[in-house]
């Protein structure tokens, strides 16, 4: 009877050792779902945009632009740039997503000559070209001789050169369209002296010169407004006004990415309208197409 007990003893303790010493299934993590929702939506990040532009009125418009855009999900960063060449180069290279500075017989012309593919995504406004007064107080006064500065680039000094004939201070080659030079000058009563100057120095150097023609941009910056101080200027209904919009510019084939679809759509929506019209008082014009 004893050795039946101690048996059943043995026995009752050996099984005992071996469910404790098995070890119970881990159960899987209980997730609460519409947490896991939740921190998904916050970490979302937002599309980043980079756009270079000239810092007016171009970075002006895109930084109102920029407080839409990130109720879109996107954030446009603004980058400015002086000069007319970086803008395509840094577009070109990939370090920008698109740039709004320019006109499209600019960019035509800088494709041409730097074998890059950069297209116009729609344009977006024109900025009137204005004669403006340096040392001589008026076209009626200016003297012979006198000095007129006039933008380097090839699209923009065609552009000065076109407003100088349609003033009669000059007879413009009939051929020479939008590729005209000062060698092109056929007629110069005054015996003009046409001086070439970078663009972004135009303003700058007015006071050295009798006239200079100076882009719209340039021009509100150095505080000049074309209806009030310019001595004539390209008029909205004119050729230039459709020749010369600004543009918002792209690499090919990146037509169709959303983000720059989005953009465009904004800078073509009333909000932009109303601040450009009201902001520049028609230094700039609003041209959506």
């Amino acid at each position: 009877m004893k050795k039946r007990l101690l048996a059943l003893l043995v026995g009752t303790a050996f099984i005992t050792g071996l469910a404790g010493c098995s070890k119970p299934a881990a159960e899987a993590p209980k997730t609460d779902d519409a947490a896991t929702e939740g921190t998904a939506e916050e970490t979302t990040e937002p599309v980043v945009l980079k756009v270079g532009a000239s810092p007016t009125p171009h970075a002006e418009i895109l930084n109102v632009a920029k407080d839409i855009l990130a109720e879109e999900g996107i954030d446009l960063q603004v980058i400015e740039f002086t000069d007319y060449i970086q803008p395509n180069l840094a577009l070109d290279s990939g370090d920008l997503d698109a740039n709004f500075f320019q006109h499209l017989p600019y960019l035509d012309d800088f494709n041409a000559k730097n074998g890059t593919k950069i297209v116009s995504l729609g344009t977006v406004h024109y900025e009137p070209m204005g004669i403006y007064a340096g040392k001589t107080a008026s076209l009626d006064a200016i003297p012979d001789g006198a000095k007129i500065a006039v933008p380097n680039d090839l699209t923009n000094e065609a552009r000065a050169l076109l407003l100088l004939e349609a003033n009669g201070l000059i007879k413009l080659n009939k051929d020479a369209g939008l590729s005209a030079t000062k060698l092109d000058i056929v007629e110069n009563p005054h015996n003009l002296d046409i001086v070439e100057i970078e663009a972004a120095q135009l303003a700058r150097s007015v006071k050295d010169v009798d006239l200079s023609v100076i882009n719209g941009n340039y021009a509100i910056q150095a505080g000049l407004q074309v209806d009030k101080d310019a001595l004539a200027k390209e008029e909205d209904d004119s050729i230039a006004a459709e020749t010369y919009a600004n543009i918002l510019a792209i690499r090919e084939d990146d037509e169709t990415r959303p983000e720059l679809q989005k953009l465009i759509d904004v800078l073509h929506s009333q909000e932009i309208t109303d601040y450009i019209t009201s902001t520049y008082q028609g230094g700039v014009a609003p041209i959506n197409k």
